[in-house]
């Protein structure tokens, strides 16, 4: 039942993106500010599907940690679930993504239209110049700036790799800082066509205000997105029909041990 369902989740999910942004292209020919709504609609039909098809929710804790304005929202990333489906918390988001995505036709069109932050990962210098440069224009327009520190998705339970750029852009940009936390990788994992029924649970942390010294900062990033999304895995372990990703994060775990 699940690898059907998932089946048609996945169907579906490329296949209502596809539509809208046809339906949608339009907005192409309008003000950046006047066409924004479409993209958290995109988000919440795509929640909508995962809700009524694969039976995957959302719970959202924190909200009141969002300040107004310009910040950094500095993500857990395991799932592609994070990539679109938390779009709709943010006034005028812009993520950080690799320059790859530009290419994608019809897609990066929208990307460059909502002007997100290309960066070219094999010219690390000039790449961090070019994404401060935008991440500064985005904060000066109060925008939110989306990020995921690790760089690319991570197995549930596997040891956090995070980048030291989001270091700069805090140090750069003098804003806050939001940590994310969430366990979607244990319902919809890395590169994986099943997507398991369940809740992902999204805990959004108090902001780290500007002004730490940046290892400061950096530590505490780390540990509170890390100490915050295992009690979030723990917390899906608990569930009535827990998640069959579990069982690997166990014997990682367990492995480690050894």
């Amino acid at each position: 039942m699940v690898l059907l369902r998932s089946t048609l989740f996945q169907v579906l999910f490329y296949s209502v993106t596809f539509i809208e942004m046809i339906l949608f292209s339009p907005v192409m020919l309008l003000p950046r500010k006047w066409g924004w709504p479409i993209v958290p609609f995109w988000s919440r039909s795509l929640l909508w599907l995962m809700r009524v098809v694969a039976g995957l929710k959302v719970e959202i804790r924190g909200r009141e940690n969002l300040p107004s304005g310009g910040y950094i929202a500095a993500m857990k990333h395991q799932s592609a679930w994070e990539t679109v489906t938390l779009i709709p918390l943010f006034s005028s988001p812009t993520f950080i993504l690799k320059r790859e995505l530009r290419w994608i036709p019809i897609f990066g069109w929208y990307t460059a239209k909502y002007r997100q932050i290309p960066i070219n990962r094999g010219k690390r210098s000039e790449a961090l110049a070019a994404m401060m440069e935008a991440a500064k224009e985005a904060i000066e327009e109060e925008r939110q700036i989306m990020i995921f520190p690790e760089g690319t998705r991570r197995p549930v339970g596997a040891e956090p790799k995070y980048k030291y750029g989001i270091t700069h852009l805090y140090k750069g940009l003098n804003c806050p800082v939001v940590p994310i936390a969430h366990n979607a990788g244990v319902y919809w994992p890395r590169s994986s066509w099943k997507v398991y029924p369940g809740t992902v649970i999204v805990d959004i942390l108090p902001p780290i205000e500007p002004g730490l010294a940046p290892e400061v900062f950096y530590e505490q990033l780390v540990d509170q997105i890390e100490a915050a999304s295992d009690r979030l895995i723990e917390e899906a372990r608990q569930a009535p029909d827990p998640s069959p990703v579990l069982q690997s994060v166990e014997v990682r775990k367990k492995a480690s041990q050894a």
